[in-house]
């Protein structure tokens, strides 16, 4: 037998370069990760939630280019400040989608795009909408009419849908996060007292347990959330707090295990505190299990989430989340625009197999018997 050298996260790490399949889950997630913490700079419009709305190119074709006349509005600035790398900056410009223009005796004439293939009476604007925010008339060509690729085309209100799709990854990678923290935090200190002082307060617990396990996960999210209201955070708590019952049955059934080993015995004799056993003592030998039920309810979690949404009770427009995208454009799969449809689910489809790939892997790799 191979011997294992270093701590046992190190082992773990060794062991995870060794499997193909885990580096590529793992990897999946850190991507996911990734695009969740920088959304907006991805993202090809960096505007909160990709909002910007512009129903003449509305169903644009993916890679679809379309030049661009923009005007600052009342509300102008022009830098992006650090709040708006990670949370979107507020539509402070009028994108306008045009055919052609020129510049003439200080005035802008162009000809708007009205959508298939349909042109507009031409439309003057003078160039004092740029100057009075100090932008040089020079500049207003270079930087202020441009032509705008749409790299997924756009959806039915003429936003980017890959900014959409970007940012939406955002919700369903951290409703992953905040519900598994949530359940973690009820389970994990519901099924130690349970386990570790049973009798009548076992009891009681389990059967808390056997009502909440009884119930379908979906309709207890749905009625958590009538109850709380619809909300960004509110299904994060709601999903959060229907998950924590598989854990607690694992810690429970590990602390049943371990209450009686001889170091439990042991810090007992020696006066350590119930505290001090359960949390320093037990605790740290259960991590194992945890992790790994940990990483299954990461995939249950953005499968929940994308239900909700899908119902509409989950994130609410203008946030996009891949749930509500599908819910707006899945009659489109029959029309023509499939791909509004089919991406989301595709990305929905990869992160979850992502986590309940890499939950199997770590509960390969944790088993002490390899």
């Amino acid at each position: 037998m191979e011997q294992q050298t270093g701590s046992f996260t190190q082992i773990i790490f060794k062991k995870l370069r060794k499997s193909p399949i885990g580096l590529i889950s793992f990897s999946v997630i850190v991507i996911a990760g990734f695009i969740t913490l920088f959304a907006y700079l991805f993202a090809t419009d960096s505007t909160k939630n990709a909002n910007r709305q512009d129903l003449a190119i509305a169903y644009a074709p993916i890679g679809h280019r379309q030049l661009t006349i923009e005007v600052p509005l009342p509300n102008y600035t022009p830098n992006r400040s650090i709040e708006d790398y990670f949370f979107g900056k507020e539509i402070d410009t009028e994108q306008i989608s045009i055919s052609d223009y020129k510049v003439k005796n200080n005035q802008i004439i162009y000809t708007p795009y009205l959508g298939n293939g349909l042109n507009g009476e031409p439309l003057t604007l003078d160039v004092k909408e740029w100057t009075k925010y100090n932008i040089s008339i020079q500049d207003i060509e270079k930087k202020y009419i441009f032509e705008k690729t749409y790299l997924l085309g756009t959806d039915s209100y003429g936003r980017d849908f890959f900014s959409r799709l970007v940012i939406g990854t955002r919700i369903s990678f951290l409703i992953g996060f905040i519900a598994v923290f949530i359940s973690l935090l009820v389970g994990v200190t519901l099924g130690a007292i349970a386990g570790y002082y049973k009798g009548n307060i076992d009891n009681m617990i389990m059967w808390l347990i056997n009502v909440i396990w009884s119930i379908p996960t979906l309709l207890l999210v749905i009625a958590i959330t009538l109850a709380i209201g619809k909300g960004f955070w509110q299904i994060f708590i709601a999903v959060g707090l229907t998950m924590w019952v598989e854990v607690a049955r694992v810690v429970r059934g590990q602390f049943l295990s371990y209450r009686e080993k001889e170091f439990v015995e042991a810090a007992r004799a020696l006066g350590f505190s119930d505290f001090n056993i359960i949390f320093k003592q037990i605790m740290p030998n259960i991590i194992a299990p945890v992790i790994v039920i940990s990483a299954a309810n990461f995939a249950s979690a953005i499968l929940v989430e994308s239900g909700l949404s899908f119902l509409g009770i989950g994130a609410q427009p203008p946030t996009p989340s891949w749930g509500n995208i599908i819910k707006e454009h899945y009659s489109h799969i029959i029309l023509g625009k499939q791909h509004l449809a089919i991406l989301p689910g595709l990305a929905i489809m990869i992160l979850v197999l992502g986590f309940n790939i890499f939950g199997n892997t770590l509960r390969d790799l944790m088993d002490i018997k390899n």
